[in-house]
This record gives structure tokens, C-alpha cells and sequence, in this order.
């Protein structure tokens, strides 16, 4: 995994995320995920851009399944922003880096 994105796991879910005070950007994916691929450089990038101010990170739905049922996660890929423990917002496909950086300047 790149430099400054996190790999989250259902047993680090909630103290990474979920008890975290900052701001906590989570890509769901898979790795036989087309679209997942294509947006795996964008997710890198704002983890490089916002480093040391949020948390960046990736949850792979195929060995980590029971947050992405508990976020209703039905299409991949999804990116969901938790701030103090509550989704603040998200994005689903293969969006604009465009839209991940304002959903992270929204919610910072």
C-alpha cells in the first residue's frame, strides 16, 4: 500500500475510524474491481495531499465484510468520510479527483 494510505480491516475498523477525531477517508474496493483500479491513483493522491491532517485509507470488501454490510456498501468503488465517528459524506465510482478533494475541504 502507498506511503500515507492506511489498510483498514473489520478488526481495526472502529479505532481507526470510527473512534477517530479527525477527518477519515475510506475507499471500499476489491481487487478484481475495474473502476476500484482507475481510482486507486486518485485515492493516493489525496492521501499525499491532505498527509498528517486526514486519514486516508482502503477496505477490501472481499476479506473485510462486515463494515461494507454495515454501510449498506452495494456498488464498488465507494468512498465514505467519517468525521468523529459519523459519515459526513460520500462518492460512488470512479469519480473526479475534483470531488474527493471538495468532500474532504467540506469536512476537514
Amino acid at each position: 500500500m502507498a506511503g500515507d494510505l492506511v489498510e483498514f480491516s473489520d478488526d481495526s475498523f472502529k479505532e481507526d475510524v470510527l473512534d477517530s477525531k479527525e477527518l477519515v477517508v475510506v475507499d471500499f474496493w476489491a481487487p478484481w474491481c475495474g473502476p476500484c483500479k482507475l481510482l486507486a491513483p486518485k485515492i493516493e493522491a489525496i492521501a499525499a495531499t491532505y498527509a498528517g491532517r486526514v486519514k486516508v485509507g482502503k477496505l477490501n470488501i472481499d476479506e473485510h465484510q462486515h463494515y461494507a454490510g454495515q454501510f449498506g456498501i452495494s456498488s464498488i468503488p465507494t468512498v465514505l468520510f467519517f468525521k468523529g465517528g459519523q459519515r459526513v459524506a460520500s462518492c460512488v465510482g470512479n469519480v473526479k479527483p475534483e470531488e474527493l478533494a471538495k468532500n474532504v475541504e467540506a469536512n476537514i
